[in-house]
């Protein structure tokens, strides 16, 4: 129940600093944020890392849209962050992960919020895979693209991000689509969407270097620029408080 209570805390106080800066980079709200993977109450003993932004966001009339990718292949974007948003009255629209570049051309985004499985001492940040792209896009319009993780994602003894091994997880989640209401013969189980014996490429993270990382925040504030520096200081400060 401690760890539960701790880990809600920081989850607010995520949502704090990451609300701040959005209003420091974007003064005047109507924020339209797009998001990647699920990063809400699901992941987390509050209300989740990124996610969290847009939803203090959202309670303080701040948020004009909340662009939700499917995330492609488990759809963790569909199934999970459109539920929360949708459970919690936010304005939300799903979006194909590859229409993410069209958004950006059209001038809809206004920042991109994203969570982070790892962080290497330099700034590196693993993610689901799809984020490193939505990185790219953000860095060549001009948006802010900011890693909402509690202080424990980032790890020191990860020195960089050729240094994070990355799961490459089983093709038939690519060649294939669950249907729990259909009976089918596929290799997961699912309905083939692709020839049988299609070899398919599907690493289950990417990994976005430093300098396309406009700020982490965590619950202990925010890091920009994000550099080696800045991180090691960052968790000296939180283990200072911890003790």
């Amino acid at each position: 129940r401690r760890l539960h209570r701790e880990d809600a805390e920081a989850s607010a106080r995520m949502a704090a600093h990451g609300l701040a800066l959005l209003d420091e980079l974007l003064p005047g709200g109507g924020h339209r944020i797009l998001t990647h993977c699920n990063t809400g109450a699901l992941v987390s003993g509050g209300e989740g890392t990124a996610f969290a932004v847009a939803l203090a966001a959202h309670r303080d009339g701040r948020l004009r849209r909340l662009w939700v990718d499917e995330t492609r292949p488990l759809l963790q974007g569909a199934r999970l962050t459109a539920y929360e948003a949708a459970r919690n009255g936010m304005a939300y629209t799903l979006l194909t992960d590859n229409a993410a570049g069209s958004l950006f051309a059209a001038g809809e985004v206004d920042a991109v919020l994203i969570g982070a499985d790892r962080i290497a001492a330099d700034g590196s940040v693993a993610n689901k895979v799809g984020s490193y792209p939505l990185a790219v896009l953000a860095r060549y319009h001009h948006v802010p693209f900011i890693v909402v993780a509690p202080v424990t994602t980032i790890d020191p003894d990860t020195p960089d991000g050729a240094s994070i091994e990355v799961e490459q997880r089983p093709g038939f989640e690519v060649t294939e689509i669950t249907s729990p209401q259909v009976t089918v013969s596929g290799v997961g189980g699912g309905i083939p969407v692709a020839p049988l014996g299609t070899q398919a490429y599907n690493p289950a993270f990417d990994v976005t270097p430093p300098e396309l990382v406009t700020a982490i925040v965590t619950e202990e504030g925010a890091v920009s620029p994000v550099t080696a520096g800045a991180l090691a200081e960052l968790c000296d400060r939180s283990r200072q408080v911890t003790i």
